[in-house]
């Protein structure tokens, strides 16, 4: 059968990520992802010449959209929180599947040292949520709101988006103000 699409490289990554996201990157073979878009293993190499090349260039778009966010919402004077979490909250909604991948397997974080980055994140989200020296109260609820609000934009799936972005928004905020 003739392929239609000719971007081998993107479908390669778009069913990676499928696969990675449901059985996780140890238990996703590259002749798996070969046979998914019926190629050959030796031209899946040609566009990844290994399958942590894949995983990078699969996992490079959230590395990358969530330190922009954080970089705008910085320079953004008196940003202020509802809107610092309608964005995290989008980022990670428009990545979702690549933090689902990352979740399935946990190790592939490892491998990748993403875990320094996302600690960067948090660290970078409580300075503009509530300043560069919070009180242990003020870190808790930070905790919260961020963590809540990048769990409901993880579960959005197929859902009400609208509806889940405006719960998680409010309830994170309400959080901060507590």
């Amino acid at each position: 059968m003739a392929r239609r699409q000719t971007d081998t490289r993107a479908e390669i990554r778009d069913v990676a990520l499928e696969l990675f996201a449901q059985r996780g990157f140890e238990k996703t073979s590259l002749r798996e992802i070969a046979e998914r878009l019926d190629i050959t293993k030796a031209a899946l190499y040609y566009h990844f010449p290994s399958k942590m090349d894949l995983l990078r260039e699969v996992v490079n778009p959230l590395l990358t959209d969530v330190p922009a966010m954080l970089d705008a919402a910085e320079q953004a004077p008196g940003a202020e929180p509802r809107r610092i979490l309608e964005g995290y909250f989008d980022v990670i909604a428009r990545h979702r599947v690549v933090f689902m991948a990352m979740l399935t397997d946990l190790g592939s974080l490892a491998r990748l040292d993403v875990m320094p980055a996302i600690f960067v994140w948090r660290d970078r989200l409580q300075a503009l949520l509530v300043g560069p020296n919070p009180s242990p109260a003020d870190a808790a609820r930070v905790t919260v709101a961020v963590g809540g609000v990048q769990d409901a934009a993880v579960m959005v799936g197929d859902g009400p988006v609208d509806e889940i972005r405006a719960a998680a928004i409010d309830a994170a905020y309400r959080a901060l103000q507590s």
